[in-house]
């Protein structure tokens, strides 16, 4: 091994090392269990963030410990062709590069640009997560629009549509002027913006008498119907059934009643705009009023406004104003906080619009998703989400799936140009079932993105053909994904999961929160504020990235990156290499079929503190608490077997028999294996570098048997008696450093040990002697007298004396000992006080209150130690 870990020639040496032999791929074998994930697709409109960073990281740990564990395992990745952004990303490109539009070229010549595009991003991606150490299986790699999600598409489509589940109707949509097509409710992102209220007279018709309304948007004033008011509004009811004459048009409509309308809103009259509203448009159905379209799909007026005909909607709401007030009609306007909706991609205005378009109808759906999740076939971690869904899924409205694009899955429909015959098909219609004309044309809609996801758990896996794969990995076993996407994709996985497979598509549903800055901001591109993962990992390499991502991790909150967390996981990396490094160079002799002939007081410890640490990180990774079990294993490498047990056994090492030598080795070996195998799916790299360079059996630490507990091996004396003795040891130590003495300069130690721990001492005698650099170690009996003039440490088992005649100042030793009573005291007064508080005696566990009484007594007995001590210097 070099002397110094280089992340860099490592990482990509095993990558592919591990791909080249294949080890990522496994047959179905249904002798063993399954355990399979399907990768979120990320978009082809780019690269990854540090967002699909800690997203995958996620899985290839849960991945890698089941492989390691026995599971027939399949984690299968794949890419989206994400239909809005990647489209705008390559008209965009075309525009600056060759000034041409998508209508320059042509819809054929246009998709061929797409796909080019695609295939460029698609290679970046796949590298990226290479470089990230995804154990994916790159032979089963899928692509939302490859042939068999396109298979699986438009049989869903048709069998829906069979069904009578989808459908083709004019509604109000979500139309976005800039991307030029619908998109879904959840696609639009509300947030306030300071905006204007303002007040318009409009008059009764054959009086004097006016109205005055409040709106946001006067520029859809002309396009209003009706005024609407609440139904038994005293102010207005003399006036409902009665006509308006709409201002500057001078239309008549009608004044109507809706339980819609809130009397506290504004003048509690309200202006109906059915083709520019969703409110208005449900209020117009109800009341069969007309609809006038005034703002076209670019954001301009049209012939229905006028003399306003061309202009944009915003220019149009000032002109409005303007003849508003020269006419006498605008009364006031007032500042008001508006909730604005804005396209999720390109942060335009949203502008509702009635239009044609295909639709899922939600409501029996959503029904089977929702008793599925009730009756925990499908579990949320953390379960707070599971409220968060059901809310959505019980108000959720009829899905519009139609987009005004290009690039995706063209909806499986045609039409005959001479009967009207609506055809769905599988296959492209070239001849009328009807009346067999061949002028047949094919719906120009694409399917929204989401559609196309929402079947990856079952697509993947060969649907609509009954694979192997499909029935031994369906369902999935568990989905990671931010809780950002929820609505989009986790809801609608599950309930096409359900109607098409009957089952629930995964097991559970594993939430992770987002990566935000250090200040708590979300990370994005107007803020300035993204982190390219690619550049980390060039600097600090893909094992510091990854497990800097996990520690801290808890399921569904948000994580606050740091560099510094990534300077010290990198110097962890660097503490187990030198550890490997250490223990390798003290292997001669070492026999790996050689039994343990005896045990120190050290080696029991530590392999009782194994044990510990594979059960809590095994049972954490069953709970998806990655982020502590990653913590447990940092504690373990770094404090217990790095800081103590190596320290302790370096004069075994260096000064004892052949025996002792081999019994240490044999320990070091096993325990270093078994902490890399328990590391190795958080880091793969570090893990797989030291373990071939260690006595093993296999190709790879990949499919090195997962550690399990040995309850013979749980040593539960040795640790409580080792942790004493370390106790001891840290004590000294701390009054070394107090008193100034030297690092290397040795110094006598005198130990009383309490009843019962007399052996311990015997036990523990060459540690004091070696870690607390010891001259020598004196074991007296308890009741013996204290030696004068000498710096104390106590704890349960010991009280130990070290004579400071010579090495410390009297008078510094005095404050320090005062320094500790009044440290003992405030101790003694804060448990005593939580001991007399009723409210915590009443809510705390018993455990938890004896525990506070055990430490409530310790305390007591160390303060009287410790004044004892300072009244006899």
């Amino acid at each position: 091994m070099e002397t110094k870990y280089n992340p860099g020639s490592v990482e990509k040496k095993w990558y592919e090392y591990w791909e080249k032999n294949g080890y990522f791929h496994q047959e179905v074998d249904k002798n063993k269990k399954p355990f399979s994930i399907v990768m979120p697709p990320p978009n082809v409109t780019g690269q990854l963030h540090l967002g699909h960073a800690m997203d995958n990281t996620l899985q290839d740990i849960l991945v890698r410990y089941k492989r390691m564990a026995g599971y027939n395992t399949v984690w299968i990745p794949g890419t989206d062709h994400a239909g809005i952004a990647t489209q705008a990303k390559v008209e965009e490109d075309l525009k600056s590069q060759e000034g041409l539009s998508k209508y320059d070229l042509g819809r054929e010549k246009f998709l061929d640009r797409v796909w080019e595009w695609k295939e460029k991003y698609h290679e970046r991606i796949a590298s990226q997560l290479r470089l990230l150490g995804s154990s994916c299986d790159w032979s089963r790699e899928r692509f939302t629009m490859d042939e068999g999600c396109s298979i699986a598409v438009k049989e869903v489509f048709k069998q829906l549509y069979d069904k009578g589940l989808i459908y083709r109707g004019e509604y109000m949509v979500n139309w976005c002027p800039k991307c030029h097509t619908t998109i879904s409710d959840i696609e639009v992102e509300h947030s306030d913006k300071q905006g204007n209220l303002w007040y318009i007279r409009y008059q009764v018709e054959g009086s004097d008498d006016y109205i005055t309304i409040a709106t946001t948007r006067p520029e859809t004033m002309i396009g209003d119907s009706a005024v609407a008011v609440s139904k038994g509004d005293e102010r207005y009811s003399k006036y409902v059934g009665k006509n308006l004459i709409l201002p500057i048009i001078g239309r008549k409509i009608p004044i109507i009643e809706d339980e819609y309308v809130e009397k506290e809103f504004g003048t509690g009259a309200v202006k109906i705009t059915p083709s520019h509203d969703p409110n208005d448009f449900e209020i117009s159905m109800r009341h069969d009023l007309d609809h006038f379209i005034v703002i076209d799909k670019t954001g301009k007026m049209t012939g229905d406004a006028g003399k306003y005909l061309g202009m944009d909607r915003y220019e149009c709401r000032d002109a409005i104003v303007e003849d508003l007030k020269e006419l006498g009609y605008l009364v006031k306007v007032e500042d008001y906080n508006n909730s604005v909706g804005c396209c999720y991609r390109c942060d335009t205005v949203i502008e509702p619009l009635v239009s044609k378009q295909w639709f899922v109808k939600m409501e029996p759906l959503a029904e089977a998703a929702v008793k599925k999740v009730l009756a925990g076939e499908a579990k949320f971690v953390p379960e707070r989400f599971t409220k968060i869904y059901l809310s959505w899924m019980e108000n959720i409205r009829d899905w519009c799936i139609s987009r005004q694009l290009w690039w995706g899955h063209r909806i499986p429909v045609y039409y005959c140009k001479e009967c009207g015959e609506m055809i769905c098909d599988l296959n492209e219609v070239k001849v009328c079932p009807k009346c067999n004309s061949s002028k047949i044309e094919q719906d120009p809609d694409v399917l929204d993105t989401w559609f196309s996801s929402a079947l990856w758990p079952f697509s993947t896996l060969g649907w609509p053909e009954k694979t192997i794969e499909l029935e031994h990995f369906y369902p999935t076993s568990v989905l990671v994904t931010g809780r950002d996407i929820i609505f989009f994709w986790v809801a609608r996985m599950l309930f096409m999961g359900i109607e098409f497979m009957d089952k629930v598509p995964f097991d559970d549903i594993f939430i992770h929160g987002l990566i935000l800055d250090e200040q708590g901001r979300k990370m994005s591109k107007s803020l300035g504020n993204g982190i390219d993962p690619l550049l980390l990992i060039e600097e600090y390499g893909a094992d510091t990235l990854r497990y800097m991502l996990i520690t801290g991790n808890t399921p569904g909150n948000d994580i606050r990156f740091h560099t510094d967390r990534l300077e010290a996981i990198r110097n962890f990396c660097n503490k187990i290499w030198n550890a490997s490094r250490f223990v390798m160079m003290n292997l001669e002799g070492y026999d790996s079929n050689r039994a343990i002939t005896a045990y120190s007081l050290a080696d029991k410890w530590i392999i009782g503190e194994y044990n510990r640490t594979v059960k809590s990180v095994t049972e954490n990774l069953e709970k998806y608490e990655l982020g502590i079990a990653a913590d447990i294993i940092y504690e373990f490498i770094r404090n217990s077997f790095c800081d103590w047990y190596i320290e302790a056994i370096k004069d075994t090492l260096y000064n004892g028999s052949m025996e002792e030598k081999q019994n240490v080795q044999k320990i070091l070996v096993d325990i270093l294996s078994g902490t890399l195998s328990l590391l190795h799916p958080f880091m793969p790299f570090i893990t797989e570098e030291i373990w071939q360079n260690l006595p093993h059996d296999g190709d790879t630490i990949m499919y090195a048997k997962w550690p399990e507990e040995e309850k013979e091996k749980e040593y539960i004396d040795e640790i409580l008696g080792m942790d004493l003795v370390m106790d001891s040891i840290r004590q000294i130590r701390n009054i070394r450093a107090e008193m100034n003495v030297p690092i290397g300069k040795k110094i006598p130690i005198i130990v009383y040990p309490k009843a019962d721990y007399e052996d311990l001492a015997f036990a523990g005698l060459k540690y004091f002697l070696t870690l607390a650099k010891g001259s020598e170690v004196i074991i007296k009996e308890f009741a013996e007298k204290r030696i004068d003039n000498s710096a104390m440490a106590v704890n349960e088992a010991f009280e130990i004396f070290i004579p400071i005649e010579g090495l410390v100042d009297i008078k510094e030793e005095k404050k320090r000992l005062e320094k500790e009573i009044k440290e003992l005291q405030s101790e003694i007064d804060r448990i005593d006080n939580k001991l007399s508080n009723e409210s915590f005696i009443a809510k705390a566990p018993l455990l938890v209150i004896d525990k506070e009484k055990e430490k409530l007594e310790m305390y007591k007995v160390k303060y009287a130690t410790v004044k004892s001590r300072l009244e006899n210097i």
